[in-house]
């Protein structure tokens, strides 16, 4: 085939005429990608050396795996890209004498044991001063402000008007403050603001 006519062929076709053997169709494409590879790496590394070492790599991984490329999954360039970065990634960690296993291991998002015992501390106290709470009262804050209910529901609930509601939940969230003003230290609201 004319090296031309392979100007006009994707990057996936000239892939696959490569595997098959044929030297002008990794020629053609060869020339069509370094370049852009190359610009890539320098951009990630702002070095000439490093990103041709980075660019003869990426584009010998591409020769490797160009048997088993599958033309519908993915465009070459973008699978490149991937791998020209992870190689930068990979050679910035090295050249910081960063080894990987040295990088902590991300925060999995559960409560630390601390954590845990305050919240537990919280809950027991809340828990106290509903208790002191009357039970019209009670059962407006849980509805509202535990159970996250909106107060057309609860005054369904309740069978009592929304302003009922309202004049329940005011008057059980101050008795609710009046009960743990006292205690904001000790369950850890000190600093908080």
């Amino acid at each position: 085939m004319p090296f031309d006519a392979m100007a006009e062929m994707s990057d996936e076709t000239l892939l696959v005429l490569f595997a098959n053997g044929d030297g002008a169709a990794a020629r053609a494409l060869n020339l069509r990608l370094t370049p852009r590879v190359m610009g890539h790496a320098y951009r990630l590394l702002g070095n000439h050396a490093e990103a041709e070492d980075v660019t003869q790599e990426a584009m010998l991984r591409l020769w490797k795996i160009a048997p088993e490329w599958r033309q519908d999954e993915a465009k070459v360039t973008t699978w490149l890209y991937r791998v020209v970065a992870n190689l930068c990634i990979d050679l910035r960690r090295r050249a910081r004498g960063v080894a990987l296993e040295s990088i902590p291991e991300p925060e999995d998002g559960r409560a630390t044991a601390a954590e845990i015992l305050q919240d537990a501390a919280r809950a027991e106290a809340l828990q106290e001063a509903l208790d002191q709470l009357p039970d019209r009262q009670r059962q407006a804050v849980v509805l509202r402000h535990i159970e996250g209910l909106a107060n057309p529901e609860i005054a369904e609930i309740m069978e009592i008007t929304t302003e009922a509601v309202e004049s329940l939940t005011a008057r059980g969230k101050r008795a609710l403050t009046a009960a743990l003003s006292g205690r904001q230290e000790e369950l850890g609201y000190g600093d908080e603001r």
